[in-house]
């Protein structure tokens, strides 16, 4: 049957029933019936000979056999039709897509601009911070100079009132060794 009508084995499984089946392999329990019509239509039949039951059965057959040629014939045309709708929706469905594609990618793009935004920011914010964070520690290194230097100059004038006094005493000093040397 596959030679007389070229359709794919999957397309043919679909579509075959037990009327379109062969009769090549009927079932046990056909073949009696088949052979109790033939046993009846010898019995009842008095002018039909062998030749004219063989011709109606070739012509049955090649009926059946025209049936289902017309009805391949329509298949591969709804086929083609149905393949030429799938490829109009496939490039249909593609053009969507690539629409699509590019609107993701324009936004993509849109995105990684507003990432670039916010990393010069955040960059810009860090800088600020170690610039501070710089500035901080400046300031305390200072406050540690001015402290220091606070200390120094309260011992520097520590240093000058013991200076001054010793000068005084070393005045009074010499005052005293001038009147007892007189």
């Amino acid at each position: 049957m596959s030679s007389l009508y070229p359709r794919t084995k999957e397309l043919s499984r679909s579509r075959k029933s037990q009327s379109d089946s062969p009769p090549s392999s009927p079932s046990p329990t056909a073949k009696n019936f088949g052979h109790d019509r033939t046993s009846r239509l010898d019995s009842s039949s008095t002018g039909d000979s062998v030749a004219d039951r063989l011709l109606s059965r070739t012509s049955s057959y090649t009926r059946r056999e025209n049936r289902l040629a017309s009805l391949g014939k329509a298949e591969e045309e709804g086929s083609a039709k149905d393949f030429k709708k799938m490829y109009e929706d496939a490039l249909t469905e593609n053009v969507k897509l690539k629409s699509k594609l590019e609107e993701s990618k324009d936004e993509l793009g849109k995105i990684r601009s507003q990432l670039d935004k916010v990393t010069q920011k955040q960059n810009k914010i860090s800088e600020k911070s170690t610039v501070l964070e710089t500035e901080k520690k400046e300031k305390r290194a200072l406050e540690r100079k001015v402290s220091q230097m606070e200390e120094e100059l309260k011992v520097l004038n520590d240093f000058k009132s013991d200076n001054q006094r010793l000068k005084d005493e070393n005045g009074a000093l010499i005052r005293v060794i001038s009147k007892l040397s007189k």
